[in-house]
């Protein structure tokens, strides 16, 4: 099954996977200002998220997405990615570096990280609620945990909306299906620059993860938004782009 996906422009290729709070709207805001900037600009669906139907059986998003740019016969890649997102864009970069030419990930996860107690107390809230029967409740769940103190009302809302979908795309599938165990991968085999950003209000899963990074990769460094918290592209979008469009030029120019 293909992801649904936008492809537009010419140009070096970036191709933009989004956080599990949202789907590929996200970065409605990034997109022009990449493609004015002379990129040839992807972004997706995974399963069961937008208008990517939920998975019929095993699954990797990771094959996912190599399978997308297969498709679309694009050999190399930027990949910016958010939260989880960012833990797929890394997988990809490990199984596949000759693929991956840049990494830029916001507030990412990470292949193989062990929950800590507010993310785990986060997950036990969520499931309580949706088991529940409550799904608005785990949607303002979700606003109040990565939405940080600069998100506006009008980015309120766009992510209640994104979240509220996927709930429900979700909650109406028939069974569960497993995802397909490829191994864990070797963050120690990716070649690309990566910039790993965190944000300040953000759980500390994730700010830990972001400064762990370039201790585990042979060029990466990491910078933490002092007004962040987990979604800093829809927070402060102009001053998000910006950081990914300077890390682009630097490292995979137009």
């Amino acid at each position: 099954m293909m992801l649904t996906h936008d492809v537009a422009g010419n140009g070096p290729a970036v191709l933009l996977l989004h956080s599990t709070v949202c789907d590929r709207r996200m970065w409605d805001p990034q997109w022009p200002a990449l493609l004015d900037a002379g990129y040839q600009v992807i972004r997706c669906d995974f399963r069961g998220f937008g208008e990517t139907p939920v998975p019929d059986r095993p699954y990797s998003e990771a094959q996912d997405v190599r399978d997308l740019l297969d498709a679309l016969q694009i050999d190399r890649v930027a990949l910016v990615g958010a939260s989880f997102g960012g833990q797929v864009g890394l997988e990809v970069a490990a199984r596949w570096p000759d693929r991956v030419g840049t990494l830029a990930l916001l507030c990412a996860g990470m292949p193989g990280h062990l929950p800590g107690p507010d993310l785990r107390a986060f997950g036990g809230a969520e499931d309580e609620l949706l088991e529940a029967g409550d799904v608005e409740g785990a949607v303002e769940l979700n606003l109040r945990t990565w939405l940080g103190p600069e998100a506006d009302d009008a980015t309120r809302n766009r992510v209640r909306e994104m979240q509220r979908h996927a709930f429900d795309v979700q909650l109406a599938a028939t069974e569960d299906v497993p995802g397909l165990d490829l191994g864990e991968p070797d963050l120690g085999k990716i070649t690309a620059p990566c910039l790993a950003i965190s944000g300040r209000y953000d759980l500390a899963d994730f700010r830990q993860i972001a400064a762990r990074l370039p201790t585990l990769l042979p060029d990466a460094r990491h910078l933490e938004l002092p007004w962040a918290g987990h979604l800093p592209s829809l927070e402060r979008p102009a001053e998000t782009t910006a950081l990914i469009l300077d890390f682009l030029a630097e490292t995979w120019p137009a």
